[in-house]
């Protein structure tokens, strides 16, 4: 280990140095996270009601409660024809012509005067057809088409007390139903049909509804207006009227949560919205997808973000199916409900919480009507977040900040010299041919610097996980193996005990460098925000598995005991080539091939491979105990396992050797791993890694203590076993 330093020292000094640049770019992050302290909840009015209808009181009651319990925003969803029609007083009927004309004298049950006026202008299946009765439900229909739609797409014949409007559509605004087949008396596929079911002019926005918005003001609590826009019929004069139903009413919104396919006035350049958002200092929410994963991105979202320098936060909107963990894994509340805010306001950058009211687990149409449930919900809820310096009330949003080009190409030199340093570890190379790869590295890499900007952040980001987690294992498997050579195979384990624990930690450090080098060209507001990802995070986690495998037949042959090379030989080759493979290798591959397919396929939301209840509710238990939960296959797996690695190493016992080691690589990659995730604060990756060393120490002295026990008796009984044999 001291020859390889003192050979490769001003690669390493280099590296060293690109760490520490890396680190300015972390001291920024962490300053913009530091401030990020502040998380609102935003009612959804429409899912309120509903619980209110199931419940003894109305929902300005309900209102109320929440309002008391500091919730003092409300997300009022506009009013479409297919809402009035569905959900309101309002007599309103809307249907596609396509459905209407099926009816061969439907003209008949329409005034003649509108007939004659449809067939002067012309109609087709794609039109969508509205009759309104009572002058209340007229005058909100026909003022809020006259505002939002053009006039040569509107044919209207108003009565005062009664109005039909046709509403020109195309085939661009149609909602078609799954492809319905026929078949012939013998079973046979006879034609298939789409069947228009709906259009998107049934769902465009037309305005709040002047009664909710009455209850909401009332309590003064502030509207959220929720405008739902749809591609096509989005442009600036839609827009204007969509301001102007706002301002009707006095609404200043803190927060614009876009719903539909884009923001306001997309159509056009979407300069509208822009001016609107920037010049009343609004905030414009990214909605989280329900896999936990990256935002639903509607159309003007994104470039509003970035126009606006980021006043940006992340909602989480809460899907019906966390809606329904009442009384989940175990609970007898809404725990699990709480766990899941929790974990998003925490660990993900979410400062906005869409709240819908909790459902019962095993009837998905009935709420949770006990107030209380939710009182102790957010109170606990407040007061684990408490521990994270996070409150309650408006929103807070990140600075706007950006990594240089220069802390970029510091960044990615470090990981290529890093890099170079690799083959000397496991191949028997001269100094030379380590300094001449270095310099081809450097030339590479400042090539693909001032060449592919944009991609080389994510090149560099992901060269650094790879290379760093590698050097971590070389280190820690050639340090086991000196560890070897130094103590007699019969040592006390007090003698292996604090050789192990270091050896740990140092592996520990050189991977939270390479963290560090991983997480500094992401650590910017648009990769926090998730507007950016890192996609390679499987792969980084299986390269230094196979390094693994290469550096330890490097140092230990095929499980050969006594191996005075470090290097990786012809003959290891040949040796391998020879080998023959016994039964139990086989199984032995078989069991380690499921469990890393298990290992990466369970790895984020969108994967079918689910985790137990029991790992859930230790998880759970650990966020309650601990200010970050430890990762388990840190913990209970990885870093016992170097110590168990080391401890094999000095008894001897190469095949077990190369197990833990296998196992171990996976914790080294998992630290880099951690800080792949961008938009989980940096704080909570560190207490994460520092809970998971010291856990992992202590266990890792309670299973080397178990495993002596074990390797004793075996010896016993194999010492036994041969003077019988004797």
């Amino acid at each position: 280990m001291k020859q390889y330093i003192k050979t490769h020292f001003l690669l390493l000094a280099l590296v060293a140095a690109a760490v520490l640049v890396s680190l300015t770019a972390i001291a920024r992050r962490w300053q913009s996270e530091a401030g990020n302290r502040s998380y609102d909840v935003v009612l959804d009015y429409n899912e309120l009601e509903l619980l209110a209808e199931q419940s003894d009181q109305d929902i300005a009651w309900w209102l109320e409660q929440f309002r008391d319990m500091g919730i003092t925003r409300v997300g009022l969803t506009e009013e479409s024809l297919s809402t009035l029609m569905e959900n309101s007083p309002l007599a309103v009927t809307a249907t596609v012509m396509d459905t209407v004309i099926q009816d061969s004298d439907w003209a008949e049950n329409y005034p003649a005067a509108f007939i004659s006026e449809l067939e002067r202008r012309g109609y087709d299946r794609f039109d969508v057809l509205v009759h309104v009765v009572g002058r209340e439900a007229a005058g909100f229909v026909v003022d809020a088409v006259e505002r939002r739609f053009h006039s040569e797409d509107v044919t209207l014949f108003d009565q005062g007390d009664e109005a039909f409007l046709l509403l020109d559509g195309t085939v661009n605004d149609t909602l078609y139903g799954g492809n319905t087949r026929y078949f012939t008396t013998l079973d046979k596929g006879f034609v298939e049909r789409s069947e228009i079911k709906s259009s998107k002019l049934m769902y465009v926005s037309l305005g709040l509804m002047p009664e909710k918005v009455e209850v909401i003001q009332s309590l003064g609590m502030e509207i959220i207006p929720r405008t739902l826009c749809y591609n096509g019929r989005n442009d600036t004069h839609y827009a204007q009227a969509v301001v102007e139903g706002y301002e009707k009413y006095g609404i200043l919104p803190s927060y614009i949560i876009a719903g539909g396919e884009a923001v306001i006035g997309y159509d056009d350049d979407g300069s509208f919205a822009l001016d609107y958002i920037q010049g009343n200092d609004i905030t414009i929410g990214l909605i989280e997808t329900n896999v936990q994963r990256e935002n639903i991105m509607q159309s003007g979202v994104e470039d509003i973000a970035r126009a606006t320098g980021y006043n940006t936060v992340r909602v989480f909107s809460l899907w019906d199916y966390i809606q329904y963990r009442y009384a989940y894994y175990g609970y007898t509340g809404a725990e699990e409900i709480e766990n899941t805010l929790y974990r998003a306001i925490v660990e993900r950058n979410i400062r906005i919480i869409y709240f819908k009211p909790i459902k019962q687990t095993d009837n998905h149409y009935a709420y949770i009507t006990d107030i209380d449930v939710y009182r102790d919900m957010f109170d606990s809820l407040n007061q684990r977040l408490a521990a994270h310096g996070i409150t309650q009330g408006r929103a807070s949003v990140l600075d706007d900040i950006q990594v240089s080009a220069p802390v970029l190409l510091a960044v990615g030199l470090g990981a290529g010299l890093c890099g170079v340093l690799l083959p000397a570890v496991c191949l028997p190379m001269k100094r030379k041919w380590t300094l001449l790869l270095a310099g081809a590295a450097v030339v590479c890499v400042t090539g693909a610097w001032f060449v592919m900007p944009n991609t080389f952040r994510l090149v560099a980001s992901f060269a650094s996980a790879v290379v760093f987690a590698c050097l971590a294992a070389a280190f820690f498997l050639k340090a086991a193996k000196q560890t070897g050579e130094a103590l007699p195979a019969d040592a006390k384990i007090r003698s292996i005990l604090p050789r192990a624990a270091l050896i740990l930690l140092v592996a520990v450090l050189i991977s939270l460098a390479g963290a560090m080098m991983t997480a500094a060209p992401l650590s910017s507001t648009s990769f926090m925000l998730e507007l950016g990802i890192f996609r390679g995070v499987k792969l980084a986690q299986l390269l230094p598995l196979a390094f693994f495998c290469l550096l330890y037949v490097s140092y230990y042959g095929l499980f050969e005991k006594e191996r005075r090379s470090n290097t990786l030989q012809l003959r290891d080759i040949g040796a391998a080539m020879r080998w023959t493979i016994p039964v139990w290798a086989m199984l032995l591959a078989a069991a380690v091939a499921l469990v890393g397919y298990y290992y990466l396929a369970r790895t984020g939301h969108e994967t079918d491979v689910k985790v137990s209840t029991l790992e859930i509710v230790l998880r759970n238990d650990l966020e309650n105990l601990l200010l970050a939960r430890p990762r388990t296959k840190e913990f209970l797996v990885a870093f016992p396992s170097i110590m168990l690695a080391v401890y094999c190493a000095v008894r001897r016992l190469p095949f077990w050797t190369a197990l833990f080691g296998l196992a171990g690589t996976i914790g080294l990659t998992s630290i880099c791993n951690t800080f792949m995730h961008i938009r989980t604060p940096l704080y909570l990756g560190f207490v994460r890694t520092g809970y998971s060393v010291v856990l992992g120490l202590v266990l890792g002295a309670v299973l080397i203590g178990c495993f002596e026990l074990l390797y004793r008796l075996f010896c016993a009984a194999r010492k036994k076993y041969e003077e019988t044999e004797q």
